[in-house]
């Protein structure tokens, strides 16, 4: 196994332990990686791709919450794992994935045991705390179009292409709007020659 994304992860009686408990796990681009409402017995670290986690509105849309990407975890899995609550999040593959699953068990012997992995929870904890505040933010404070072109952005770079394979309704659920909005601001931003639209696919050309 990999590990070289966890270098942080310094205690060498840690990092052997992580190979022996890890549990090497693949996912498909749009595969569901963990459930709503499910307990979360292994804490999920990526080694490769990208994960976007869901929080599901009450109209049954996905807002789109923060992503994780390799060398990174999620916030919510380490939470309700370790205090052995449902889930109530969605996470997918926004690509390809491959991750290491430790389960629960182990990681709250190792957050007494080991000082890095102890901070490794505790900076996971409060970064996807300011990455939900600031989704918050934009819900809150700013306009569905620069929402969007924020989002367009964002997966941009999560996905390192500007070729994003996505439909106005998946973008639709993800910004927690309409289909019909998503649409007339996309053509809106086709027309200023900042994106080029295709069936189930948005070519970024400019939006910096």
């Amino acid at each position: 196994m990999n590990l070289s994304k966890f270098d942080f992860l310094q205690e060498h009686d840690l990092r052997l332990e992580f190979e022996d408990v890890g549990i090497p796990l693949q996912f498909s681009s749009g595969q569901t990686v963990v459930e709503p409402h499910k307990y979360i017995k292994v804490i999920p670290l990526v080694l490769k791709g990208s994960i976007k986690v869901l929080r599901e509105t009450p109209a049954r849309n996905e807002l789109l919450l923060y992503h994780i990407r390799a060398g990174e975890s999620c916030a919510v899995s380490i939470s309700t794992s370790l205090m052995n609550k449902r889930s109530n999040i969605k996470a997918v593959a926004e690509d390809d994935v491959e991750l290491v699953a430790i389960p629960a068990s182990h990681a709250t012997i190792w957050y007494d045991k080991y000082p890095s992995w102890r901070m490794f929870v505790l900076k996971t904890l409060n970064t996807r705390y300011d990455e939900i505040i600031s989704t918050l933010d934009s819900v809150a404070f700013k306009r569905v179009d620069e929402r969007l072109i924020d989002y367009l952005i964002s997966k941009s770079k999560v996905l390192e292409s500007n070729q994003l394979v996505i439909t106005h309704q998946e973008i639709a659920n993800e910004l927690a709007t309409s289909r019909e909005v998503i649409s007339r601001m996309l053509k809106q931003l086709e027309q200023r020659g900042q994106v080029k639209l295709f069936r189930n696919k948005v070519e970024i050309l400019s939006l910096m």
